[in-house]
């Protein structure tokens, strides 16, 4: 798992109202605590943070009384650090005291008001409740362009988050247009040099990259790079964040070369700016293990997984779901290695803590049964490996809806389940389903279909069905030469599946061929 992707901008800290007068207000006490939240929570010091929290949320109230607007604003930044912490039946109740202190105070169609509505929003999409999220992002937009009008930089903000709640669900056709609709309202706005114009350039590009259309991805993510080193300096935490989603487009691709240095490079920004313990600096150091683990470096990537999830561990607590996160990433880690008796128990914490913060029927939760399932189906222990195959899928329809690429991966490791068992009428139908999903919500041409024709041609070619699995793999391969280029290790993959279908249809040169190209592919050093 990569982290650090889509970039929800900033409606979430309230500062001193500009309408309100200090003698009126909190006062400077408040003010100055305000300021010293702000600077603890940049810096990962997250306890620290809500112990000022608490003292400025008490200060406002002695001072202004429980109903003023100095108060709602204490109370949403208490709520911010306690979502941070993963603390979400903490936050929920002071982010609606916050909220209902602002209606009443300065009416429903404050911007203040429509920013208290994002940041509860964000709280449920955290938490996987998109149907409660969503129509408060929609009305926290709709006053944004109300009171500010349609072309102001907060109404882009406020598409753009709403935007990525339509991303998380998969529906990309809805995501698009507000995306590029947030990017032209910062561009006319901020000029084309704005930090906020990088952001909106780094979420386009990330909804190509998940789309499979890595060519409209890379000049996003370069632009936004070089807004960003120009205007905040080549040694900023945001430098550090384009440096990493770039290197990821570039592991996608199986370009290593080139990820590597990107990636190294963000490690080392976010350990200068920000110290070696804050979390920022656990998400570079996880996504260098997985660059290591994806290129079969093992000892490299084992103790950047670890001091991960130790930093993690030390600054969000034993229970926090990035830590839950953390645990599945070594654990996969052991899994490659075939070191089954150290995976089992890190993916057995990740999912109590999963269950725990996040509940029962949060998409994380579905994916941390699908990695123990696989652990399972892997060691031949089928039994155990089913119910929480089908409990992972049954979440995610849930939660995401029947059309959703992350449906489509749980069907299609189901279907592999009983491939495996030889259950060829079980596996078809899940197979089929998981590639018209792809194909629906991903385009004919992504990796992802490409996947999900060598799959299915892998079930007809264990049936001896040869004829129905030769053009799924032509297919297959021709899909994945577009797309990752014809020297990823992908596509060396689906040259040997072919190659051993020729030579099960005697056709021994052709095969040869095949193979030696793949063979070519697999020896390059990446």
């Amino acid at each position: 798992m990569r982290y650090i992707k889509l970039i929800i901008l900033a409606l979430a800290f309230l500062g001193t109202m500009p309408s309100v007068v200090h003698a009126q207000g909190a006062g400077i006490e408040w003010d100055i605590l305000n300021k010293e939240v702000v600077e603890l929570y940049r810096a990962g010091k997250y306890d620290r943070a809500v112990i000022v929290a608490q003292k400025a949320l008490q200060v406002a109230e002695q001072n202004v009384g429980p109903n003023h607007p100095d108060v709602a604003t204490s109370l949403n930044n208490l709520a911010k650090l306690y979502k941070t912490q993963g603390d979400y039946a903490k936050a929920e109740p002071l982010y609606q005291r916050s909220l209902a202190i602002m209606e009443k105070t300065l009416g429903p169609n404050h911007p203040n008001v429509a920013t208290i509505l994002n940041n509860l929003a964000l709280l449920y999409k955290t938490q996987g409740d998109y149907a409660k999220a969503e129509p408060l992002y929609k009305r926290s937009l709709a006053i944004m362009e109300k009171t500010l009008g349609p072309n102001h930089p907060e109404v882009a903000t406020s598409l753009n988050n709403l935007a990525g709640l339509y991303y998380t669900q998969g529906d990309y056709a809805k995501a698009e247009p507000l995306l590029k609709r947030s990017l032209a309202i910062y561009e006319k706005a901020l000029g084309p040099n704005h930090p906020d114009v990088a952001a909106s350039l780094n979420n386009l590009a990330l909804l190509y990259e998940t789309q499979g259309d890595y060519a409209k991805a890379e000049p996003l993510y370069k632009r936004s790079l070089a807004i960003k080193e120009k205007a905040l300096g080549p040694d900023h935490p945001d430098v550090a964040t384009s440096l990493n989603n770039l290197a990821g487009l570039y592991e996608t691709q199986g370009d290593y070369a080139k990820a590597e240095p990107l990636y190294k490079r963000s490690l080392a920004i976010m350990e200068k700016t920000l110290g070696p313990n804050h979390p920022d600096v656990a998400t570079s150091l996880n996504n260098l293990a997985k660059l290591y683990k994806t290129q079969g470096d093992y000892a490299k990537a084992e103790p950047l997984y670890k001091r991960s999830l130790a930093i993690k561990e030390k600054t969000l607590g034993p229970d926090h779901p990035d830590v839950a996160t953390s645990l599945n990433n070594l654990a996969l880690l052991y899994y490659t290695q075939g070191d089954y008796a150290k995976a089992e128990p890190l993916y057995k914490r990740s999912l109590a803590i999963s269950e725990k913060a996040l509940g029962p029927d949060h998409p994380s939760v579905a994916a941390s049964l699908n990695n123990l399932a696989l652990l399972y189906k892997t060691q031949g222990n089928y039994a155990k490996a089913e119910p929480l195959y089908k409990r992972s899928l049954a979440i995610k329809e849930k939660t995401l809806g029947p059309n959703h690429p992350d449906v489509a991966t749980s069907l299609n490791n189901l279907a592999e389940l009983y491939r495996i068992q030889g259950n060829y009428a079980k596996a078809e139908p899940l197979y089929q389903r998981s590639l018209a999903i792809w194909e629906k919500a991903l385009g004919p041409d992504h990796p992802s279909v490409a996947t999900g024709l060598n799959n299915l041609a892998g079930l007809y070619y264990a049936q001896g069905d040869y004829a129905k699995a030769e053009p799924l793999y032509k297919r297959s391969l021709a899909i994945s030469e577009k797309a990752l280029g014809p020297n990823h290790p992908d596509v060396a993959t689906s040259l040997e599946n072919l190659a051993a279908l020729y030579r099960k249809t005697n056709r021994g040169s052709a095969a040869n061929a095949l193979e030696r190209r793949a063979a070519k592919i697999r020896a390059v050093k990446r």
